[in-house]
């Protein structure tokens, strides 16, 4: 049966708004967090009113599982086009060009805006679970991307790091591409891929285990003080973003009453400031000591690396994902951690460009160098949920070495 014009009509309409609809909850989302956005302010910014859009999406939270299922999907079709290439440098290439191109395209408004990951877990069961499922099916799709000659000996759990540090590098490039021109956007997309394949370590510059980090990392425990209530929070901070840890939830991990937790700290806002303040504290020690060292700006970058990624697989880590700072409610809050975070960024930079200087890091984009390094030192509080058997003995070797060196760097 041949549908009625009127009903073709009404479907296309149906899709329109619903696209609209998507796009303007991706962007609302990643603004303000899964739990800080709300179905009313999804449809005021499409000129609905909140009835209306619940005629798409009963509730938020099936919105904002549609906003991670569509952004998987499209990762779906980058990665199917990588995959298409002969050599894992020029999947990769392809991956980071292809996301580069939507984002210059989400830019210009010709594209509709892609949510970010990072707030997935705030999302309720079962909904998480079917998101999680779908973005760890997008994982091992990224991670096949690295099979070939070139990694054949890499052991399972190596790759899976591997996976882990290309896809975080690819999910970051949003941030990086996001101080350039729109136009720019495929040569950053470029130099990020070389940077992560190739690793930043000049000709003559060799990786080595100084041994300095592990004692670092065992006096950094003491930081912790009043420790369970940093650790707890940043935990679940991470878990499931700033809006899902709710004062409730912490106190609940401490077996407190909310009683107690306030009379320790007068808001939640209180104690996320004095979790970023310990995160920044604890970068801050180890580029300190690290530049302290003897050695090159490759061995300090080695060392303060090798001692940060050790810290996330401590019992006095993690550190606080730094993706929590798009959802602080508080502007101002949000612009003086943002400068806190760009402070680090160029400390490591200047770090980076001496290397280059010295010739013991090879000649590239230092900034984006440095924001890959960072990035892949934050992600690792993330990487027991990939690489399980991650640990102290290991984790250097598995994790920081390629994270410098390149993913291509032999096992």
């Amino acid at each position: 049966m041949t549908p009625q014009p009127e009903a073709t009509e009404r479907t296309l309409k149906f899709t329109h708004k619903r696209e609209a609809v998507l796009a303007a909850a991706a962007e609302l989302f990643n603004q303000r967090g899964v739990k800080g956005a709300t179905l009313a302010d999804v449809a005021a910014s499409v000129g609905l009113v909140k009835n209306s859009v619940t005629y798409y999406y009963r509730k938020k939270e099936d919105l904002a599982t549609a906003c991670f299922l569509r952004a998987v999907e499209v990762h779906h079709a980058f990665i199917a086009r990588a995959a298409a290439e002969p050599t894992v440098a020029a999947r990769v290439a392809t991956l980071f060009g292809q996301l580069a191109q939507r984002l210059a395209a989400i830019e210009a408004g010709t594209q509709p805006a892609l949510i970010l990951f990072h707030d997935l877990r705030a999302l309720p069961q079962p909904m998480v679970e079917q998101v999680f499922a779908a973005y760890t099916e997008m994982f091992r799709r990224v991670r096949d991307l690295l099979r070939g000659p070139e990694t054949a000996g890499l052991s399972r759990e190596a790759l899976n790091a591997r996976g882990h540090l290309l896809l975080s590098t690819l999910n970051s490039l949003r941030n990086s591409v996001q101080r350039h021109e729109p136009h720019e956007y495929g040569r950053i997309a470029e130099r990020a891929a070389d940077i992560a394949l190739r690793g930043i370590a000049g000709p003559a510059a060799a990786w080595q285990d100084s041994g300095a980090e592990q004692a670092w990392v065992l006096d950094s425990a003491a930081d912790m003080a009043p420790g369970s209530f940093l650790r707890s929070a940043t935990e679940l901070i991470n878990e499931l973003g700033y809006k899902g840890a709710s004062v409730t939830r912490i106190a609940e991990r401490l077996q407190l009453t909310k009683g107690a937790f306030y009379a320790r700290h007068e808001a939640k806002d209180d104690l996320v400031t004095l979790c970023f303040a310990h995160t920044f504290a604890i970068v801050r020690k180890a580029l300190g000591l690290a530049q302290a060292a003897p050695g090159s700006a490759w061995d300090q970058l080695c060392l303060a690396t090798r001692g940060l990624v050790l810290f996330q697989r401590s019992a006095a880590g993690p550190l606080l994902r730094l993706t929590a700072i798009s959802a602080l409610p508080d502007p101002v809050h949000r612009a003086r951690i943002l400068d806190e975070t760009n402070r680090l960024t160029e400390r490591m930079t200047s770090l980076v460009v001496e290397g280059v200087m010295q010739g013991s890091v090879r000649p590239l984009d230092a900034s984006l160098a440095a924001q890959i390094a960072l990035n892949g030192i934050n992600a690792a509080a993330e990487l027991h949920r990939w690489s399980p058997s991650a640990a102290a003995g290991n984790v250097a070797a598995l994790y920081a070495r390629p994270l410098l060196q390149g993913l291509l760097q032999s096992d």
